[in-house]
C-alpha cells in the first residue's frame, strides 16, 4: 500500500449577499496552490456585507463546505474569511522610532508599524488590516524594505482598514455555528487584488472594484501598495431588480436572464434575438427581444459605472492609476460592461480573472470566484496553514497502513 505525505491545505470563504463561496486548495512543493475543491450555496442571510439573517447564513456556509469536501475529498477546519460592506472605514497613519544598532533589522521594522497602529481607534471598530505604504530613513522616503539600511531615524507610513464590531462578530458567528474556525479575516476587495492583478499593474498604479451582489467594493493601489479603499452600494441585485420590474418576471427568472442574455449596451445586441421571459402569478411565458432586456440595463450599468468614476474622482488618485480600472467580482461579467466603462471613463479598463493556481484553474476562472482564490493566496503568504489539518481518512489510512507494513518489514529483516 503507498503512502502520501502529508500535503498543507487552505481553504477560503467569502460569504455574499447572493451566495457562499468554499474554495480547498493544496500547496504544492513549489509553493503554488491547486485548487482541489469549490462549494457554492445561495445566500439569502446577508445585505451588502451585513448579516441580516444568522441561520440562512449558518446553513449556506455549511452547504458550500459540505460540496467543496465533497470535492476535494478533505475535510476542512479552518478557513481565510473575507470581510466587506458599508462599515468598512479606512485611513493613513504615520509612526516614526529610533534605530537599534544604526542599521535597520526586522525588531525596527515590528517597532515602527506598532508606532503607526498607536492612534485612538474607537471601541466599535476592530483593525482588519495594518498595510505599510512606504518607510523613510533619515528623511529619505520611497523606501519599500528598509530592512538592512544604516540610519538614525526610521519612520513608518501605514494604512489602516477597520470594520465594525458587531458587523464581524455576526459574521464569525455565523462560521464557527457552521463548525469552522477562522484562520484570518481579509478585506474582500484586497483578496480579490490578490488574484488578479500583476505586480506591474500595482507599480504603474490600479483601481480595482469587486462588483458584488449587494456593492461595489475598491481598493486603489499607488506605486506598489494599498492608498485608498472604498465601497459603492449599487451591485448585481440592483441590476436584477431592475429586469424583474421592467420584463415583469419573478426574481429568480430575472436573475437567470441577466447571466444568460444579460448586455449593458443595446448596440451590441442583434435586431433577431429573442428570448423567453416567464410570467408572474401563473401567467404564461412570452417571448421577448434581447434588446429590450438591454434596453433595461442599459441606464442601471451607466449608473453605476458613472458611480464609480465618482469614486475615482473623490478619492484624488485618479492621474495616477496608470493602469486604469479592473472590473472583477460575479456582477462584471455583463457582456458589454468592460466595453462601457472605456468609452466613459476614457482610462484602460479590463476584466480580472484570478490566476496563478494549477489543479482545477479552469472551474475557477471566472470573477466570482477572485475573493476566494485571492484568500487562498494571501493564506500562502501568511504562511498560517497547517501541514495536517485537512488530511482525508482515505490518507489518514494509507498512512497507518504504510507504518504497519514497514513496522512488519522491520521484524522481518531482524529474524
Amino acid at each position: 500500500m503507498s503512502s502520501k505525505k502529508s500535503i498543507p491545505v487552505i481553504a477560503g470563504l467569502d460569504v455574499g449577499s447572493s451566495k457562499v463561496t468554499v474554495v480547498i486548495g493544496t500547496v504544492s512543493d513549489s509553493l503554488k496552490i491547486d485548487i482541489v475543491g469549490v462549494g457554492t450555496a445561495p445566500n439569502t442571510g446577508i445585505r451588502q456585507g451585513v448579516v441580516v439573517n444568522i441561520e440562512a447564513t449558518t446553513e449556506s456556509i455549511r452547504k458550500a463546505r459540505e460540496e467543496a469536501e465533497l470535492m476535494s475529498g478533505y475535510r476542512i477546519e479552518e478557513v481565510f474569511v473575507a470581510v466587506s460592506g458599508n462599515h468598512i472605514r479606512s485611513f493613513d497613519s504615520k509612526g516614526m522610532v529610533a534605530i537599534k544598532n544604526k542599521e535597520v533589522g526586522p525588531h525596527d521594522v515590528e517597532r515602527v508599524i506598532e508606532a503607526a497602529k498607536a492612534i485612538a481607534v474607537p471601541n466599535d471598530r476592530a483593525v482588519l488590516h495594518v498595510i505599510p505604504r512606504e518607510y523613510k530613513v533619515d528623511g529619505q522616503d520611497g523606501i519599500h524594505d528598509p530592512i538592512g539600511m544604516s540610519g538614525v531615524r526610521l519612520e513608518a507610513s501605514v494604512h489602516i482598514v477597520t470594520g465594525s464590531q458587531t458587523a464581524i462578530s455576526n459574521n464569525l458567528k455565523c462560521i464557527e455555528r457552521a463548525g469552522l474556525k477562522t484562520a484570518g479575516l481579509v478585506l474582500e476587495q484586497l483578496a480579490s487584488a490578490q488574484a488578479v492583478l500583476s505586480d506591474d499593474e500595482k507599480d504603474l498604479g490600479v483601481c480595482v472594484a469587486d462588483m458584488g451582489a449587494g456593492s461595489t467594493n475598491m481598493v486603489y493601489f499607488v506605486h506598489g501598495s494599498v492608498a485608498h479603499t472604498s465601497v459603492v452600494p449599487v451591485g448585481g441585485q440592483h441590476f436584477t431588480h431592475d429586469i424583474a420590474i421592467g420584463l415583469r418576471t419573478p426574481q429568480m427568472s430575472a436573475e437567470a436572464l441577466k447571466r444568460k442574455f444579460g448586455c449593458s449596451m443595446v448596440s451590441l445586441t442583434s435586431e433577431d434575438e429573442t428570448m423567453e421571459v416567464e410570467g408572474v402569478g401563473g401567467r404564461k411565458a412570452r417571448t421577448v427581444m434581447r434588446k429590450d432586456l438591454a434596453e433595461v440595463i442599459e441606464p442601471r450599468s451607466e449608473e453605476t459605472l458613472h458611480l464609480i468614476y465618482n469614486d475615482l474622482r473623490m478619492s484624488g488618485l485618479l492621474p495616477l492609476l496608470g493602469s486604469g480600472l479592473v472590473l472583477t467580482g460575479g456582477a462584471s461579467q455583463l457582456e458589454g460592461l468592460v466595453e462601457m466603462g472605456e468609452f466613459m471613463f476614457d482610462l484602460p479598463v479590463r476584466r480580472g480573472l484570478p490566476g496563478k493556481v494549477g489543479g482545477l484553474a479552469e472551474v475557477v476562472k471566472s470573477p466570482a470566484f477572485a475573493t476566494a482564490v485571492g484568500l487562498l493566496q494571501h493564506g500562502l503568504a501568511q504562511k498560517k496553514y497547517s501541514r495536517a489539518s485537512a488530511i482525508s481518512e482515505e490518507n489518514i489510512s494509507e498512512s497507518i497502513g504504510s507504518i504497519g507494513q514497514k513496522v512488519k518489514n522491520f521484524f522481518e529483516n531482524m529474524f
